[in-house]
C-alpha cells in the first residue's frame, strides 16, 4: 500500500492518492482519512468510478464504467446508485430514471436497442406500474401492481 498525497493531523487530508497492493487505486480528494470531495477509483479489472465522494463511499453526482461497455452516470447516496441516473447496459439497452439503494425504483423509462420501450414506474426493481411499447409506440402490454395485465 502507498500514499503520496497531503496530510493533517496524521490522517489523509487534502489531495491524494491511495494504490492498494491488490491495484485498487483512488485519487482525488480526502477528508479524515476517508476518500471525501471529487475522486477516482480505478479497479485492476477496469471498473471505474470518476465523481463525488463523502465519508468514504460515493456519494453525489458520479460515473461508474466498466469493462463489459456498461455505464451508469447519475447519482450516487452512501456507495449506491441513488435518485436520477442514466445505465446504458453493454448490448446497448438503457434506463433512464429513478435509482434507490442501487436498484430501479420509481419513474422511469427502459429502452432496447431494437426499439421495445417501457415507460412507467419500477419498484425495487421490476416493472410495476406502466406500459410496453413496440418500436412503432403499438402497446405490447400493461402492467398494474407488478402485475402484467391480460
Amino acid at each position: 500500500m502507498e500514499y503520496v498525497g497531503e496530510y493533517k493531523d496524521g490522517k489523509r487530508h487534502g489531495q491524494g492518492t491511495y494504490t492498494w497492493s491488490n491495484g485498487e487505486k483512488y485519487k482525488g480528494e480526502w477528508k479524515d482519512g476517508k476518500e471525501h470531495g471529487q475522486g477516482t477509483y480505478t479497479y485492476p479489472d477496469g471498473r471505474k468510478y470518476v465523481g463525488k465522494w463523502k465519508d468514504g463511499k460515493e456519494h453525489g453526482q458520479g460515473t461508474f464504467t466498466y469493462p463489459d461497455g456498461g455505464k451508469y452516470v447519475g447519482e450516487w447516496k452512501d456507495g449506491n446508485k441513488h435518485g436520477q441516473g442514466t445505465f446504458t447496459y453493454p448490448k446497448g439497452s438503457k434506463y433512464v430514471g429513478e435509482w434507490k439503494f442501487g436498484i430501479r425504483h420509481g419513474q422511469g423509462t427502459w429502452t432496447s436497442p431494437n426499439g421495445k420501450k417501457y415507460v412507467g414506474e419500477y419498484k425495487d426493481g421490476q416493472y410495476w406500474k406502466g406500459i410496453m411499447y413496440d418500436k412503432n409506440g403499438n402497446i405490447l402490454m400493461e402492467f398494474v401492481n407488478g402485475v402484467l395485465q391480460k
